[in-house]
């Protein structure tokens, strides 16, 4: 399912920023693009996303910018100050004639102020805190498109259960039908032939024509979509398989279809079934 969440969050040190981008995928995918400096905080991350969505392919992507050091966080490096002394003592020994170092040029000097280094745990431990609340909203997001999707799907399934029920009755007229046009070309292709030998043909015919099982596994089938629908948690997957299932009987009714009537059944059942299973690819 597709969704969409992103929080910040202002620390001491900067502003920290976590965005959850989501779209369809049979299965859980998730890219990170992280600063260098957060990327210990990676496998907490995966394994957050990871325990609360099982399908979908996920974008997460984590920033920090740095905002202007507090002044109390920082202090001048007094071993590189040192050094520089040192330097700036020979420097004027080769070069009397030049002029000493100015402070602004002191502080600019590499090394010279020394920052408080960040607490990569605190700093961890807060990303995981505002990475909670984004893929809390972001799984809000998905559940309400998927109730919107599981509605679809439900609509689908009751217009099925519809057109099984109207051909249900069909199936021993239209049985009845075909079996007597098929004997009576029986009699004209074989001419002699007995009668024994006719209904043995018109049997084998009704046996290879019965389509009761595909209706009742069908209408079995569809009950348990509705009743997984209903269900909490993951059901995608059991929809994609249900789906399968639903598709593999009505194209078994579409080969068996023994008059017009059920076999523009079996078709339209089928198109229904190829929309279900767009949608329930979706479905976490």
């Amino acid at each position: 399912m597709t969704g969409y969440a992103a929080g910040t969050a202002d620390l001491a040190r900067g502003r920290l920023s976590v965005e959850l981008r989501s779209v369809n995928s049979r299965y859980l995918d998730v890219q990170c693009r992280i600063a260098e400096e957060l990327r210990a905080s990676e496998p907490a991350l995966r394994e957050l996303i990871a325990a609360r969505i099982t399908r979908g392919k996920i974008d997460c992507r984590v920033t920090f910018g740095a905002q202007a050091v507090p002044a109390g966080a920082v202090s001048l490096d007094s071993a590189a100050l040192e050094n520089l002394k040192r330097l700036a003592a020979e420097a004027r020994k080769a070069f009397p004639d030049s002029a000493p170092m100015q402070v602004g040029e002191v502080l600019r000097w590499p090394g010279i102020i020394a920052e408080a280094p960040l607490d990569d745990e605190a700093l961890r431990t807060s990303i995981l805190e505002l990475a909670r609340r984004v893929v809390a909203e972001l799984c809000e997001a998905r559940m309400r498109e998927g109730a919107r999707l599981a509605a679809i799907v439900a609509a689908r399934v009751e217009e099925m259960h519809r057109r099984v029920i109207e051909v249900a009755p069909l199936v021993p007229e239209a049985l009845a039908a075909y079996q007597a046009k098929l004997g009576e070309r029986l009699r004209e292709a074989l001419g002699s032939a007995d009668a024994e030998r006719i209904r043995a043909e018109v049997a084998v015919f009704a046996m290879r024509s019965d389509v009761d099982e595909e209706l009742t596994r069908l209408a079995t089938h569809l009950d348990e979509v509705k009743r997984t629908l209903g269900q909490s948690g993951a059901v995608g997957k059991r929809l994609d398989f249900l789906a399968q299932e639903l598709n593999r009987e009505a194209n078994t009714l579409a080969s068996k279809a023994a008059g017009i009537k059920i076999a523009d059944c079996a078709l339209e059942l089928k198109l229904l079934i190829e929309q279900v299973r767009e949608q329930v690819q979706n479905i976490e």
